[in-house]
């Protein structure tokens, strides 16, 4: 088998920076943890919040902290930072080598969608965003690592396209629709982001970020590969 994981991203119409912040980190013991935190309001002071949720989730898991743990210290050093005034949504998607699955560690009110054995599944147990107080716990999901298995987490720009034209993106239907037609996690992730500028008229009202992870057998070689296109205006 392989991971493959495919990222959209665009910022909100007329800001010049995101307030979402995605990174990617090598895990101590094998496997790769991606971090998507989406900071209170939008534009600099957001990318502030985020930047700093991120960052302190990457240094803690670089270190070998859990997963659960890092999530924790996160919120309660925002808390610090800013005296429980601002939010941030936190997701952490872990591939873990050593206990051969994907762990799933949230901190967002939008659910996280699993296809699995053909059907998808929405992880939506209620969960708070962190920084407000103290304590702030992530819930935490384990999948076995199978071929087939997908996951998508995005920020609440997905969800709201379209709202203020008063129509609805359905997320879990799209979704079903993609993976129907596509196995590769980035063209789930741009048909998703495709969907949601139609919605919006190219012009989103919110930042937008999409992560897409794929199990899928393995065809290429060894030789582990990562494409980033970063537009510049």
């Amino acid at each position: 088998m392989e991971i493959q994981i495919g990222v959209a991203k665009i910022n909100k119409y007329a800001s010049a920076e995101s307030g979402d912040t995605l990174e990617v980190v090598e895990r101590p013991h094998g496997g790769l943890s991606v971090v998507l935190a989406d900071g209170q309001r939008s534009g600099k002071s957001a990318k502030l919040i985020s930047n700093m949720v991120v960052r302190k989730v990457i240094a803690l898991l670089a270190e070998g902290v859990r997963d659960g743990a890092a999530a924790r210290a996160a919120s309660d050093y925002l808390y610090t930072h800013r005296s429980g005034k601002v939010q941030s949504t936190l997701n952490i998607m872990s591939i873990d080598l050593e206990s051969r699955s994907v762990v799933i560690t949230r901190n967002n009110p939008n659910p996280v969608l699993v296809r699995v054995d053909g059907q998808v599944t929405m992880l939506n147990d209620e969960s708070n965003p962190v920084g407000l107080r103290r304590g702030t716990r992530p819930v935490i999901s384990e999948l076995e690592l199978r071929a087939g298995l997908m996951i998508v987490t995005y920020t609440d720009g997905l969800p709201f396209a379209g709202e203020r034209r008063g129509m609805l993106f359905d997320v879990v239907a799209e979704f079903e629709k993609r993976v129907k037609t596509s196995t590769q996690p980035q063209q789930a992730a741009d048909e998703l982001m495709a969907h949601a500028l139609k919605l919006e008229l190219d012009r989103p009202g919110d930042d937008i970020s999409i992560v897409v992870i794929g199990v899928l057998p393995r065809e290429a070689d060894d030789v582990r590969r990562m494409w980033v296109r970063l537009p510049l205006s």
